[in-house]
């Protein structure tokens, strides 16, 4: 039985979280850190790895929406991720489901999770990504 992975795709990180087995607990995995915006490589290299390793049979990206519901710029660029991330699982021989999921205020539920557990606010970005993709799993999982 395997896990699903959710992404919380930005500029210069990548938030992931993972279910357990059993799809019932979802939890920050790790951020993945890029130096540039379009520098991907490392970053797929290091999902395709997490894939493998943690026995991922879906994954969820963000998409971040206007509160109107409408995209932005930031929500093609989320597409774009998805899609390439879609290709580069299918390179790798691995046949992994790639879905987007509405993301709206994970970011803001995030940092007030961080504050309210005593974070102290110079080392939440250390955490404030895999914690958002965390919530972004939970609001996939409830649905399921």
């Amino acid at each position: 039985m395997g896990r699903i992975m959710a992404l919380d795709f930005g500029s210069k990180t990548v938030g992931v979280a993972l279910t357990d087995p059993m799809k019932t607990i979802c939890s920050p995995e790790e951020t993945i850190v890029r130096d540039r915006e379009g520098k991907m490589r490392q970053t797929m290299r290091r999902i395709t790895d997490l894939v493998c390793e943690k026995d991922v049979e879906k994954i969820v990206v963000g998409l971040p929406l206007h509160m109107d519901g409408s995209e932005s710029e930031r929500s093609e660029k989320s597409r774009k991720f998805a899609e390439d991330l879609r290709y580069r699982l299918f390179q790798e021989g691995l046949n992994v489901p790639v879905e987007m999921c509405d993301e709206r205020l994970t970011t803001v539920s995030a940092d007030e999770i961080l504050s309210e557990t005593g974070v102290a606010k110079e080392d939440r970005k250390t955490y404030i990504d895999s914690v958002a993709a965390s919530l972004i799993l939970e609001d996939y999982v409830s649905k399921l």
